[in-house]
């Protein structure tokens, strides 16, 4: 297998092949023309996320500056997916977000690492896992999501965790490494933060 084969294999690789580079910087570019949009070319921004990512479903935002390793290229984005200032996706290769995903400021989501081995890091090698981030999840500020996790559906992620390991839906997980903290109960659909009841009526 070529380097660029290996690069959604799971095997390890070089990433600074000359073929793989120069696919790279071209998708990176675009990112660079959607970090430099005004607040107000909002359907720019629009068309571009449907250029720069490998889905993005309805609805989509991400606030710039974005930050990510292939522009988007490898991210696959259900509907109405959120996502707040400094969002960086280390996307060397597939990470998938399901519909109605909000996701706080400066959150990370990456799928590369290097091997434990010193002298194989020494050469700049490099491998990729996929990260899948289920529907209606919400990853609050400062989350850190390392390669090869999966989130399940609805469940919410506190802030700054770092999620090292699957997380299953519909729970509240927190903490570094993050762990489950409890399972989203009828407590839920009374109380929206602490004591504050949510009104039906105002909905």
């Amino acid at each position: 297998m070529t380097n660029r084969e290996k690069v959604h294999s799971g095997d390890v690789y070089l990433p600074n092949d000359e073929s793989i580079l120069v696919e790279q910087f071209a998708c990176m570019d675009l990112q660079y023309e959607y970090n430099e949009t005004r607040a107000s070319e909002g359907e720019k921004r629009a068309q571009l996320i449907k250029k720069m990512f490998a889905e993005a479903g309805d609805g989509c935002y991400i606030e710039p500056p974005l930050r990510s390793n292939w522009g988007g290229h490898h991210v696959h984005l259900g509907k109405g997916v959120y996502a707040n200032f400094n969002l960086t996706l280390v996307d060397d290769t597939h990470i998938y977000i399901g519909d109605y995903t909000m996701i706080g400021p400066n959150v990370t989501i990456a799928t590369a690492g290097h091997p434990i081995l010193p002298r194989l890091r020494q050469k700049g090698y490099q491998y990729n896992m996929p990260v899948h981030i289920g529907t209606n999840c919400w990853l609050g500020a400062g989350v850190i999501v390392l390669p090869g996790v999966t989130i399940g559906d609805h469940s919410v992620i506190g802030a700054g965790s770092i999620v090292t390991k699957d997380i299953p839906s519909n729970v509240v997980a927190v903490g570094n490494p993050c762990k489950v903290l409890r399972p989203i109960s009828e407590h839920d659909e009374e109380y929206y933060f602490k004591d504050r009841k949510i009104d039906y009526d105002s909905l």
